[in-house]
């Protein structure tokens, strides 16, 4: 069986220098013959919305099809691909991980209706939101990333009500119970730097039992939740904060600003300072 590949961007194993991303279907899907091969993000949340001509998704093994006015919710982790009509037209709108983490809050309970993938015909007020996204994220008027920010927790607020039409309140389903609890106490002592070990004693399994499962829901093992985690926490505050890279590496637990500096680089492929710059012109 060929390996799942894990990619960052739309087709891409670059990393995401914004913490939104906007681009037509047809601008990427050309360069790749109109097919994407099963894949996943494991740090992105993508929303694609199709306008005109139509293809087939295939998520976590099952397929649908799409057609016009159909919007796809591909959350993080979830292996899918897709295979356009040629000249098929729409967006894809790509969220970094740490876009959620800021926009989403636990006691609201959005972020386990948005694991959920599906195909969903797309609501008029979901699709302006999308053409403004757009709009926004090609020009460079001053106040675009605090724009593109405010309009993609709309966006997240809007997939989030769709996929829950007529159910009753708290009727979402929430991920595997040993996961849940896992990245739970990942939110509570990331900055600990405990190792897997330690967790799984805190969940009473084993740390071969705990990774299986995260591997099986996430496609990456429980070590890679824990740096995730930091990293995403380390890229947020590169991308929101004015603070040195030393301040951010002591903030996150690290006693050594260098290694940290050598474990970002390794996760993102770009030293903390040069995401910054990057994020800041891209």
């Amino acid at each position: 069986m060929p390996q799942i590949l894990n990619f960052n961007l739309f087709g891409e194993a670059g990393d995401l220098p914004d913490v939104v991303h906007c681009e037509t279907i047809q601008t990427r899907s050309r360069l790749h013959n109109w097919e994407f091969a099963p894949h996943r993000h494991a740090r992105l949340h993508q929303v694609l919305y199709l306008a005109q001509g139509g293809g087939r998704v295939t998520l976590d093994g099952a397929p649908q099809q799409i057609a016009p006015q159909d919007v796809v919710n591909v959350p993080l982790g979830l292996v899918h691909g897709f295979s356009f009509q040629p000249g098929t037209e729409g967006l894809v709108v790509t969220l970094a991980a740490e876009m959620l983490d800021q926009a989403l809050l636990p006691v609201e309970g959005l972020r386990p209706v948005l694991m959920r993938p599906a195909v969903l015909r797309c609501a008029q007020d979901t699709r302006g939101t999308l053409e403004q996204i757009l709009a926004a994220f090609s020009g460079r008027a001053f106040g675009r990333a605090q724009i593109l920010r405010s309009l993609a927790g709309l966006l997240l607020g809007q997939i989030a009500r769709d996929l829950t039409e007529g159910e009753s309140p708290g009727a979402a389903p929430a991920r595997p119970d040993l996961l849940a609890r896992f990245e739970a106490l990942i939110e509570a002592r990331y900055t600990d730097h405990r190792p897997v070990a330690d967790y799984a004693a805190d969940l009473g399994v084993s740390p071969t039992h705990l990774s299986r499962v995260c591997r099986a829901a996430t496609g990456r093992p429980a070590s890679a939740l824990i740096e995730d985690r930091l990293i995403r926490e380390a890229r947020r505050n590169l991308v929101y904060t004015n603070l040195t890279v030393a301040t951010i590496a002591y903030a996150l637990g690290f006693s050594d600003p260098a290694y940290f500096t050598r474990v970002f680089t390794r996760a993102t492929g770009l030293a903390p300072r040069a995401f910054r710059d990057q994020a800041q012109t891209g």
